[in-house]
């Protein structure tokens, strides 16, 4: 009996997520003794909806990473997929066909980034860093037009926008529910679906993959060019809540959202990780933001920390590699 107790334990510890949320339990369990404000409902639920947009994107964001890859151009996508459905509206298009429009110009981005990786064979790195510039090019492009003057927002107006980024259903934002609900989705989808475990063969070894007869660059288009839609959610959630499609928007969300998935337990070689644990560390992210704006830090303080908990985090899952 205490042998089968031990060994539970030990699964227990074994469990990548368990060791992030006990990393969260621990930052929620000091910041609740030194600010009294911390656990107030309405903290909590500015907290939630804070880390929600980068919570969204990185649940695209784990699934490129376990397949081996990453995505540097998600906080242009964002940007320009919110600035082109607030320009079609601007000029009188149907904000249906508005949101249908940037559903599609976020997809075509993604799909592009994930048919030169899997056809030309650049690197991930390179095809999204140059997608970063592109995308971020083409939000000013769009706000400021083929003449180039100062660069100006959009105004986003439009209601069912409007509730996505900023509505309440009872007390809980709107975009916290989104949230939760394409966390639950994509957990089954992965672990439940062919595609989803497609995506973890893929990331584990690309070459017994293909011998075994998965279509890799098919699994990698699908993971780019969702990613891409993914990204244009948290674009129109943005915008919703600001009531405007910004020129910065989105801009160094690559970095929280590699953050995230990275602190949650994915590895950067490919194969391992979760959507589960991504969210915990986009919550820990999240957590520590909103931390040191109650301390009253600097707002440095805020970069740095990130930066440390990054390279930690990648340390950690090499030593583990390791022994």
């Amino acid at each position: 009996m205490e042998r089968g107790k031990m060994s539970s334990l030990k699964n227990v510890i074994r469990v990548r997520e368990a060791g992030v949320f006990g990393a969260l339990c621990l930052i929620v369990v000091i910041m609740s003794i030194l600010s009294p404000y911390f656990l107030r409902p309405d903290n909590i639920f500015n907290v939630l909806r804070g880390m929600s947009t980068i919570g969204i994107i990185s649940i695209g964001m784990t699934m490129i990473i376990i397949t081996g890859g990453i995505d540097l151009s998600v906080g242009s996508i964002l940007g320009v997929t919110a600035m082109f459905t607030a320009r079609l509206m601007y000029q009188g298009i149907s904000p249906v066909l508005a949101i249908f429009g940037g559903f599609g110009l976020g997809c075509l981005l993604g799909f592009t980034n994930g048919i030169i990786i899997t056809k030309v064979k650049i690197a991930p790195f390179i095809v999204t860093l140059g997608m970063l510039s592109i995308g971020r090019g083409l939000t000013y492009l769009l706000a400021t037009g083929l003449r180039g003057t100062v660069a100006s927002n959009i105004p986003m107006t439009n209601e069912f926008i409007g509730y996505l980024g900023a509505g309440y259903i009872g007390p809980i934002p709107f975009p916290v529910i989104e949230m939760t609900i394409l966390v639950v989705l994509f957990s089954l989808f992965v672990k439940y679906t062919v595609i989803g475990r497609q995506i973890y063969a893929v990331g584990s070894n690309e070459e017994a993959a293909r011998l075994s007869g998965v279509n890799v660059d098919s699994v990698k288009l699908f993971v780019y060019t969702t990613t891409g839609a993914l990204c244009t959610l948290a674009g129109l959630m943005n915008a919703g809540l600001l009531s405007t499609a910004a020129t910065n928007a989105g801009q160094g969300n690559e970095l929280d959202v590699v953050a995230a998935v990275v602190i949650g337990g994915a590895s950067l070689n490919g194969g391992q990780g979760s959507i589960i644990g991504t969210i915990i560390g986009a919550a820990i992210m999240a957590v520590l933001r909103n931390s040191f704006i109650l301390l009253r830090l600097p707002a440095y303080m805020q970069t740095v920390t990130i930066g440390v908990v990054i390279i930690l985090a990648v340390s950690t899952d090499r030593l583990r590699k390791a022994s």
